[in-house]
């Protein structure tokens, strides 16, 4: 049972098809029982008038027809009911039932019955009135101060008041400037009439006021002059709402005495009866429905307000104190005192459901009986505890974000790919370098086993994969029903990609007791495209650059049995090499030994290497499967080939940074383009006639490279996704051969791939590199970490340096060959190490912000991954001059073998470092102790030196500016 929710403490469903809304309930002693207990009186648009007398019974299941006294229909429909001294010279209440064209007021008298079947109720006629014009809302009062009766005030669609006391017609007044009617309420303490126009403001107009205008037997021009005796209606005070109003509600108890409560379309708003405004309260949802009422607290008041998402919540002036969830959207709500409860909570919706609730929850008077005294049996107590912990640890080592689903799933996904190539194929591309693109048909059967009424299913690829149709729709599904979905996925690029698989994603909305609309669901299957739709067998290549040897421990296997597809046009008979060539031309070999236990793949590409020995690893698995070999092992033994997979990442980053500058070259272009629009337009509205100093010339040209280097952006962009898809594959190869070396697992290789493959696309905002080396950090700081202390000490360190293109990858590739550097060490890849581990008092201490210093991760690591101040001022100070960093310009716009040969030395030197380092690591530790002192001083030495050269920087900080701001000109202007 939830404690926000309304309890149901009697309910009605009203007729079939009626429509209700916020006038067609009231509640009162229609009946004048004299008991004090109100009964609800309801009229819908179809003319039925019903009155009910709800009370709860003892066996809870009372039929809503036996608390109803009475049911009339009406020949005309019911636009609002009220309950008032109708009738003069009576003290009795009497109904006022106002129709579209007819103002009737009703008696309800009840005679007590004598037979079993209860009291006897009557509606009797008092009076009536024609209404010449269209009826929209009324509201009654003691209008001009007379006490002992009502009168009542009918508002009509053209903007018309009328006013009747008792069985007679008053007079009738026009609203000035009316469009639309609005609500309509009367303020018994200044005698007035409340009322939002269409020009969205609150108008008061006094009684007095309108009863002194204008005879209102025609609607007049304001703007003409009166044709009568009577003096212009004009309101009292007004109030700009900027909105439409809901209602208009004016309290009459003593807390509120100077209250006027408005509920617009977005807002609350609260007034004093001279129009200043108390309070106003921004609404978050789209209110229905609100009522003021009488608090117990002096000083403040409390109202209702129901909205369209079925809540109706409790305020006390701006502060919510209460929320209950109702089962429809209220139009209307009040609060009534009957027989067995006192203020209970009347609702009504649009359609017809009548609920009297409360809020909270019901007593419970239930006393837990005492129970004899007995011994506790502690084996019993012991087993059940040890049986508790276990389910404790249990649920602690499974660390599942989302709720586990039900047993049976709503939708299956099969998705089956073709073993056989598409004729004719499908693909965009007909054919690279003269070999033919073909295609492969791929069929996904969702069958259902609820009813589902609408679903979109999605394919996800990525390039240079792509398919014929990537959205579908599906048709509505009964239980049991299935629907095929079928397309074809094919090769629309002139490079091998870097994953064979795609991700299928179903989006529907399964129905909830609570929602019954539907919650949005989402299932999620993947398929694996062949191998052979991307590459074609040829003959084996002798000579290649990168080569991979990867062991097993049982006897070799023909090649022509583990790629059965490939083997009917290959030249080796005896199944000992087999050569893949992709549809982009770079060809990849594998060599089975027939002496030992090893299988060698080579190409002239790294990165192109990846498919072909992912395939080859996971066929051998299940080749080996279907034998029964259960203790198959596949490791590799060589060399990481680090700087072979640096020269993707150097590729990788020369194209970003050309990205970046033909970026910021465009970007000057276009403002220098922009600005000679402007002055020719200035010349051309100038009536003077004056030349154009070569404007036009000078537009032409810009307008030139402006074009030229958006095609050149374009062009590096289409680069840069390529070599980006062949960094994706240089890394998956680089993973894979770490996890067969070190024997990583699953989990492990998993946790690797996501750290060395942070993104599945290259944007301009975020990049690869500066991903890949925050997270290679992250390890190298937490569960790569050299000692627990450390490990501490960054867990308790707040927040980073923001992510952005660096100047270099040195640092990356540094992090990196640490990375490998501490998984052959037998680092243990992992992320649940981060909970266990216990800060130190001394660096919880540091753990408020700015408290932590960057966090050295020692000697033998090759260096700091957080540079301090002063080591970021002594590389400052080693700069290059100018002339450096042309001739460095100069010298990358050569080869880029040269660059990238350049790269692979510095990565040794890298190596050679870390080895020193760690030699150096192991002397004693009064040597490290003389080593600290000795660095403190040089630290305090380099602060003194770095406070006497700041004010010599400060003075040629401007001119070294302006000199390479003259510099970079040219230079910009060159390219």
């Amino acid at each position: 049972m939830s404690l926000f929710k309304a309890r149901d403490w009697w309910s009605a469903v009203l007729g079939e098809g009626e429509e209700f809304d916020q006038g067609c309930l009231c509640v009162g002693d229609v009946d004048n029982g004299g008991s004090g207990h109100d009964k609800l009186v309801v009229g819908s648009y179809m003319g039925m008038l019903r009155i009910f007398s709800p009370h709860s019974s003892k066996s809870g299941e009372e039929l809503p027809a036996e608390a109803q006294l009475l049911e009339v229909q009406l020949q005309n429909a019911i636009i609002q009911v009220e309950v008032g001294k109708f009738v003069s010279c009576s003290e009795l209440l009497h109904l006022a039932v106002l129709h579209p064209r007819k103002l009737s007021v009703y008696s309800v008298s009840g005679t007590s019955g004598n037979v079993e079947h209860g009291d006897q109720y009557q509606l009797k006629p008092v009076y009536e009135h024609n209404l010449q014009r269209t009826a929209c809302n009324m509201t009654y009062g003691t209008f001009g101060g007379v006490t002992g009766h009502h009168s009542l005030c009918i508002q009509s669609m053209d903007g018309m008041l009328m006013f009747f006391e008792q069985d007679s017609y008053s007079f009738g007044r026009f609203l000035p400037g009316f469009l639309l009617p609005g609500p309509l309420v009367y303020n018994p303490r200044t005698d007035s009439f409340l009322t939002v126009s269409s020009s969205r403001q609150l108008e008061s107009y006094k009684y007095e006021t309108l009863a002194v205008a204008t005879e209102a037997e025609s609607r007049q021009d304001p703007d003409l002059p009166l044709k009568t005796g009577g003096k212009r209606l004009m309101p009292d005070w007004t109030f700009v709402l900027g909105e439409q109003a809901l209602d208009i509600s004016v309290p009459s108890f003593s807390h509120s005495s100077s209250s006027i409560f408005v509920l617009g379309e977005r807002n609350l708003y609260c007034f004093r009866d001279n129009g200043q405004m108390r309070f106003m309260k921004k609404l978050e949802f789209n209110p229905s429905s609100f009522l003021p009422y009488a608090s117990v607290t002096d000083g403040s008041t409390h109202l209702l307000l129901g909205n369209h998402t079925n809540m109706l919540q409790v305020y006390q002036d701006v502060t919510l104190r209460w929320a209950a969830q109702l089962p429809f959207a209220p139009v209307t709500v009040r609060i009534g005192n009957f027989p067995e409860l006192r203020g209970v909570v009347v609702s009504l919706s649009s359609d017809g459901h009548l609920l009297c609730s409360y809020m909270g929850t019901d007593p419970s008077f239930f006393a837990t009986p005492k129970v004899d005294a007995r011994e506790v049996d502690y084996e019993q107590v012991d087993a059940e505890m040890r049986k508790l912990q276990k389910f404790i640890r249990e649920a602690s080592r499974t660390q599942d974000i989302l709720p586990k689903g039900d047993g049976e799933e709503e939708l299956i996904i099969a998705a089956a790919v073709s073993s056989s190539m598409d004729s004719p194929s499908k693909a965009l591309i007909p054919e690279i370098d003269g070999l033919p693109v073909p295609s492969v048909t791929v069929q996904v059967k969702v069958k259902a086993s609820c009813v589902l009424r609408a679903s979109q299913l999605t394919v996800g690829i990525l390039p240079p994969l792509a398919v014929t149709q990537d959205q579908f729709v599906l048709e509505p599904m009964g239980v049991g029903s299935s629907t095929v979905v079928t397309f074809s996925a094919f090769l629309n690029g002139r490079y091998p990609p870097a994953d064979l698989t795609g991700d299928i994603t179903v989006s529907y909305s399964s129905a909830t007791e609570l929602n019954p609309e539907g919650v949005p669901r989402v299932l999620l299957s993947r398929f694996s495209l062949p191998l052979a739709l991307v590459c074609v067998p040829v003959s084996p290549a002798k000579t290649t650059k990168f080569k991979i040897t990867v062991d097993t421990n049982q006897a070799p296997v023909d090649l022509n049995a583990i790629f059965p597809e490939f083997s009917g046009k290959s030249e080796d008979k005896d199944g000992n090499s087999l050569a893949f060539q992709f549809l982009s031309g770079a060809t990849v070999t594998v060599v089975a030994s027939k002496t030992s236990q090893r299988y060698r793949v080579q190409s002239d590409g790294f990165d192109n290497m990846w498919l072909v020995v992912k395939e080859l690893v996971q066929r051998f698995d299940r080749h080996f499967s279907k034998l029964g070999v259960k203790d198959f092992k596949k490791s590799f033994s060589g060399t990481l080939p680090l700087q072979e997979y640096f020269l993707s990442v150097d590729h990788h980053f020369q194209l970003r940074v050309s990205a970046q500058q033909y970026q910021d070259l465009l970007s000057e272009r276009a403002v220098q383009f922009r600005a000679i629009q402007r002055r020719l337009l200035t010349r051309f509205k100038d009536k003077t006639p004056a030349p154009l100093q070569n404007l036009d010339t000078l537009l032409d040209a810009t307008y030139n490279q402006v074009m030229a280097l958006a095609e050149a952006a374009q062009e590096t962009r289409e680069l840069l996704d390529e070599a980006f898809v062949r960094l994706r594959s240089s890394t998956h190869l680089l993973v894979l051969l770490l996890s067969l070396g070190h024997g990583l697992t699953p989990d492990q290789t998993a946790i690797l791939e996501a750290t060395l493959l942070p993104l599945l696309q290259d944007t301009p905002q975020l990049g690869w590199e500066e991903s890949c080396d925050a997270a290679v950090s992250h390890l190298l700081r937490t569960c790569l970490s050299r000692s627990p202390k450390d490990q501490a000490t960054s867990l308790a360190h707040l927040g980073g340096p923001v992510l952005s293109l660096p100047s270099d990858t040195s640092r990356l590739k540094k992090h990196i060959t640490l990375l490998c550097d501490r998984i052959a060490k037998g680092g243990r890849l992992t992320l649940a190490s981060e909970a266990n581990v216990q800060v130190p008092a001394q660096v919880q201490n540091l753990a408020a912000p700015g408290g932590v210093e960057p966090i050295a991760e020692g000697a033998a690591d090759g260096g700091e991954l957080d540079l301090s101040q002063g080591a970021a001022k002594f590389i400052k100070k080693k700069q290059p001059s100018k002339k450096a960093r042309k001739d460095k310009k100069e010298a990358s716009r050569e080869t880029s073998e040269t660059s990238m040969k350049d790269e692979v030395g510095a990565a040794e030197e890298s190596e050679r470092e870390v080895k020193r380092e760690k030699k150096e690591s192991k002397k004693d530790s009064s040597s490290s102790k003389e080593k600290k002192e000795s660095s403190k001083e040089k630290k305090e030495k380099d602060k003194e030196a770095s406070k006497e050269s700041g004010e010599k920087k400060a003075t040629k900080k401007s001119s070294v500016k302006v000199k390479e701001k003259k510099k970079d000109e040219p230079e910009a202007g060159e390219n």
